[in-house]
C-alpha cells in the first residue's frame, strides 16, 4: 500500500509541475530578446513581417490535454522571445502517442499510454499588423 501512495504522489507532483520543452532555429536576423508575454500567436500572417526563425515546443499530457496545450503555446512564445520575435505564426499542432507505462501493485497491473502535445511555428518580427 505504501508503494502505491508513493507512486500516486509522484504522478500528482508531475502533473502539478509539468513542463514543456522547446527549441528555436534562427533563419533570419537575430534581434534582442523580447518579453514572452508580448509575443502574439497568429493563425494568419500580419500584413508586414520579417521571419526570424522556426520554433517548436512539446509537453507531456498528465491529466489535462488543455493544460498541456497551454504549456506548449507558452513555450513557443518563450522560444520566439529568445530570438527577438514579437509574433509566432502557428504552422502545425498535434500530438504523439507514446509507449505504455505501468506498474504492478497488489497483484493488479495499472497502465496508461503516454501522450505529448506538440506545436511548430514561424517566429516573426511584426512590422505592421
Amino acid at each position: 500500500m505504501r508503494v502505491l501512495r508513493i507512486i500516486t504522489t509522484f504522478f500528482v507532483l508531475v502533473a502539478l509541475f509539468g513542463c514543456a520543452t522547446g527549441s528555436a532555429i534562427l533563419t533570419g536576423k537575430a534581434r534582442p530578446a523580447t518579453d514572452p508575454t508580448e509575443v502574439k500567436i497568429y493563425l494568419d500572417p500580419p500584413s508586414q513581417y520579417e521571419t526570424i526563425g522556426i520554433v517548436e515546443a512539446s509537453s507531456d499530457v498528465e491529466f489535462s490535454t488543455q493544460a498541456a496545450q497551454d504549456r506548449v503555446i507558452n513555450e513557443l512564445q518563450a522560444q520566439a522571445a529568445k530570438i527577438g520575435a514579437n509574433g509566432v505564426i502557428l504552422m502545425d499542432t498535434g500530438h504523439k502517442s507514446g509507449d505504455m507505462v505501468g506498474f504492478y501493485s497488489g497483484g493488479t497491473f495499472y497502465s496508461s499510454a503516454s501522450e505529448t502535445k506538440t506545436a511548430k511555428g514561424k517566429a516573426i518580427f511584426i512590422i505592421q499588423e
